[in-house]
């Protein structure tokens, strides 16, 4: 296990690099985990023996009973999403008996959701691939000063006022704008309100918690969600998150100061995948593809959406490197390579004038014009899925982490063979 104080736990590609798995790992040795952006767009799978759980809100520490769990303030919440896996959880036999829900962390209400749809709908050919749950509209009333905070709740008569100005604006521009006859209010007070009150026990002023627990000396295991290519700053806009998922954005997101997170590790996949529209520069298509996404289980945990497939884009995980400050990689679902044949792992894109960069552009004509430029690694046929330390692996498969290491500048130190927490191991 890697030794830690405080530890960030970040994505570098384009989300679903396994970041779920690799937490509930390094969570048996923290006392806290945090998720500090994103909302239920996010979903997290992870093994135990022959369960498997789908977390969405939820901190993979949660499945440690005695581990506290804290949903950060630059997160947004749906009270309905968030409340059904807490009752997935119960009958299961897990009781978060540590949870804690930032005062400050906004609300999806339905009228967010219904907007997503509207929005994505109105786009037409020129759709982004929303997950459709509220996550962006959430996002714009809370840059907008109109958002609802989980906090609020506890005044329910001044936050259905709140909540009644908000949708008659909204009304108006579903029934102007998008000709859709908007929500009512009734149904938000019957059906939203009273799961939303359910939170109530767990709402409290996290920053303060996150303090004292540094003061403490706990261990203390940050959680991203989605990846570095997905990040509103520096992925492929407009085909991104409406959240920065940087390890930057943990301090904003849970109130803790710059100089607190002692180390940060990404997490990718030993190959690349994305789901939604937007440039993939990497992307292969036949059966290979469709070989990995089934070895893979390439399909979206929120959407169950088949993931596009594609080969371990390079200069997209060495700006993920770069802008993360990362010294060390989890490198996930290496399994799902044996037996592929020969490798590639793009170091360059090739532009349309016949030019090569070595770094991500920022411009998405340059970035859909471009080919990669490849480095091919001969492949292994072994079954390297009951592999628990680096010796146990082929020699072409040690080859394929060393070219890893020299496109990002990263050392590899954890490596996944396999869904289950036992096919994990650190390298030394």
């Amino acid at each position: 296990m890697l030794d830690f104080t405080t530890l960030a736990v970040v994505g570098c590609q384009w989300g679903d690099e396994g970041k779920g798995k690799i937490t509930d790992y390094l969570a048996a040795q923290a006392d806290v985990v945090v998720r500090y952006q994103g909302g239920p767009n996010a979903g997290h799978t992870v093994n135990i023996g022959n369960e498997t759980y789908k977390l969405h809100h939820l901190p993979c520490g949660i499945l440690y009973q005695e581990k506290t769990c804290i949903l950060g303030n630059g997160m947004v919440l749906d009270p309905s999403v968030l409340v059904k896996e807490l009752d997935n959880l119960k009958e299961r036999g897990i009781t978060p008996e540590r949870l804690y829900i930032s005062d400050r962390a906004h609300l999806i209400l339905p009228y967010h959701l219904r907007q997503d749809a509207l929005e994505e709908k109105k786009r037409g050919g020129s759709k982004i691939g929303t997950t459709l749950r509220g996550i962006g509209p959430a996002y714009q009333d809370k840059i907008g000063r109109r958002g609802i905070r989980a906090g609020e709740l506890k005044e329910p008569l001044r936050v259905k006022e709140r909540i009644r100005e908000i949708l008659a604006e909204k009304n108006e521009l579903f029934q102007r704008y998008y000709d859709d006859p908007g929500i009512k209010m009734q149904e938000i007070e019957e059906t939203y309100l009273p799961l939303a009150d359910r939170l109530l026990p767990y709402i409290t002023d996290t920053s303060l918690l996150l303090d004292a627990y540094l003061h403490q000396g706990a261990k203390i295991l940050f959680e991203g969600a989605q990846g570095a290519m997905l990040d509103l700053e520096y992925g492929t806009y407009p085909y991104v998150t409406s959240s920065s998922t940087l390890a930057g954005s943990i301090f904003c997101g849970t109130g803790i100061p710059p100089g607190k997170v002692k180390a940060v590790l990404g997490v990718a996949k030993a190959y690349s995948t994305r789901v939604g529209a937007g440039p993939f520069p990497t992307e292969i298509e036949g059966p290979k593809a469709g070989q990995i996404r089934e070895r893979g289980r390439e399909f979206g945990t929120t959407t169950g959406r088949p993931r596009r497939i594609g080969w371990l884009d390079g200069v997209a995980l060495r700006q993920a490197c770069r802008l993360n400050g990362l010294e060390h990689l989890a490198l996930t679902l290496f399994d799902v390579l044996s037996g592929m044949g020969d490798l590639k792992i793009a170091t360059a894109y090739r532009l349309a004038d016949g030019s090569v960069i070595e770094h991500f552009p920022a411009a998405l004509h340059i970035l859909e014009q471009s080919t990669p430029v490849y480095q091919e690694y001969a492949g292994w046929s072994e079954d390297i899925s009951g592999a628990r330390s680096i010796n146990d692996l082929p020699a072409a498969a040690l080859a394929y982490l060393q070219g890893v290491e020299a496109v990002t500048g990263a050392r590899v130190s954890l490596i996944s063979v396999g869904p289950r927490r036992d096919q994990t191991f650190v390298r030394p």
